[in-house]
């Protein structure tokens, strides 16, 4: 009976609730300063083994440098095609991005183990990088980029990068994060994450796969780490259209990345995902944001703060606005000490 339960379970922590929507269709935006420098996308393939990795890579032109993004997949989601938009928009923009694929299948490692696989996948990437034929790798902008259990590992190895003697992280974006009824790779206290990570949080408010507990526990105790955000997106429609706010909204298939494997992550993946405003305008437009706040310190009204810039999501077709986020962001240091 155990047994069926858990497979239960984790039938739902994989599919979500997700129904299917007709969402706005926009032209990608993209934020001054930032461009696709870069017409093609390099595959490569390392993943055969639980700890092993894909490699997404800048050409025509082919960079002399570029810096790594690691992009952690949630449960079940070692097919890249899953998020291959995203990726694609990242790699086409100069950045190269490790993928580490963390998981044999769907039960096997146990989730305790999640966090030392992605952290050899990363470190094994890094030395392929550094030896191998591509664009040298620049390590001082990391950043790491996590949906679901991709999150909660991202922030993990984010909190013990000396530990797994990784590269410090600039930015730590996390998409709907959380655990569920597991437990593998979670921290009681994320007072460890550096001091001057760029930290942002995105939940939606109609995850019933795992919810934001976890996204509150990295919030609330990443207490040195002043520069985190919490932002819930809210579900919207407007005539004809409408945006959902599930577990999954950081889908975004392309099937140039398909490599092949099959799994109800996958299958899911290819009935639900959609590009959208949310893609566009809350998870790239966030990260973008970050990243160009730490390297060239632009765009930190957009990632941070608060503001107008950060909250807004785009608008239906007539304009109208599509309900914005809604941002916490920490008390300022006098308030908290009083």
């Amino acid at each position: 009976m155990k047994h069926i339960l858990l497979l239960s379970f984790l039938l739902l922590f994989i599919n979500g609730f997700c129904q299917e929507a007709k969402n706005v269709a926009l032209d990608i935006p993209l934020l001054e300063g930032i461009e696709y420098k870069h017409e093609a996308v390099k595959q490569y393939d390392f993943a055969k083994k639980p700890h092993g990795y894909w490699l997404f890579v800048p050409d025509q032109p082919r960079p002399a440098k570029s810096d790594v993004v690691v992009f952690m997949h949630g449960y079940g989601g070692y097919n890249p095609m899953i998020y291959g938009k995203w990726i694609k928009h990242l790699v086409q923009q100069g950045k190269t991005v490790i993928y580490p694929r963390y998981q044999r299948n769907l039960f096997l490692p146990s989730p305790k183990k999640f966090g030392k696989n992605a952290s050899k996948g990363i470190v094994d990437a890094l030395q392929e990088l550094q030896n191998g034929d591509y664009p040298e790798p620049n390590i001082d902008n990391f950043s790491y980029i996590g949906h679901s259990y991709g999150g909660v590992i991202s922030s993990f190895l984010s909190a013990n990068f000396q530990k797994y003697e990784l590269p410090k992280p600039k930015v730590l974006m996390m998409c709907s994060p959380g655990t569920a009824i597991f437990k593998g790779g979670r921290l009681d206290s994320y007072e460890s994450l550096p001091e001057d990570l760029k930290l942002i949080i995105l939940t939606s408010v109609h995850d019933d796969v795992v919810g934001d507990e976890f996204a509150w526990l990295v919030y609330n105790t990443a207490t040195n780490t002043p520069d985190r955000n919490l932002l819930r997106q809210f579900p919207d429609a407007h005539k004809a259209e409408r945006i959902r706010a599930g577990h999954n909204e950081s889908y975004c298939i392309d099937q140039e990345f398909d490599t092949g494997l099959r799994n109800v992550t996958t299958k899911r993946a290819l009935r639900i995902s959609e590009l959208n405003a949310i893609d566009f305008y809350g998870y790239w437009k966030l990260y973008d944001a970050a990243y160009s706040c730490v390297v060239k310190g632009q765009h930190c009204d957009v990632a941070l703060g608060n503001t107008a810039k950060q909250k807004y999501l785009g608008a239906w077709a007539d304009g109208s606005p599509i309900r914005q986020l809604e941002v916490f962001v920490p008390a300022p240091e006098s308030a908290q000490n009083k």
